[in-house]
């Protein structure tokens, strides 16, 4: 066991190990589900787009530099599977039609 000094007292890190072994014992997945979203909506008050645009730049980074072209084709991959599975050919032709569109007004440009 860690100590934090010669008074035998527990450091701060296993005081939150612990601290979280006894939570994790005495709720189950509602309960970290409900924290999960009460601190998501709290977030959210508390911090505007720009934050967000930040945090997924940080994290698109880090996935950058620890995966590999197979692990993006991968998940793309994957994506598509779950996509074609959870959408009609009404679905692609609207964004078809939309994606041309788009194309087509940036090129007029």
């Amino acid at each position: 066991m860690a100590r934090n000094n010669d008074d035998n007292k527990m450091s701060r890190e296993e005081a939150g190990r612990m601290g979280g072994e006894a939570t994790s014992r005495n709720h189950d997945k509602d309960f970290y589900q409900e924290i999960g979203r009460k601190g998501g909506e709290a977030t959210a008050e508390n911090h505007d787009k720009e934050f967000y645009q930040e945090i997924g730049r940080k994290g698109g980074e880090t996935t950058a530099e620890n995966h590999d072209k197979e692990f993006y084709q991968e998940i793309g991959r994957k994506g598509g599977e779950a996509t074609s599975e959870n959408h009609d050919r009404e679905f692609y032709e609207e964004i078809g039609e939309k994606g041309g569109k788009s194309r087509s007004n940036n090129n007029n440009d």
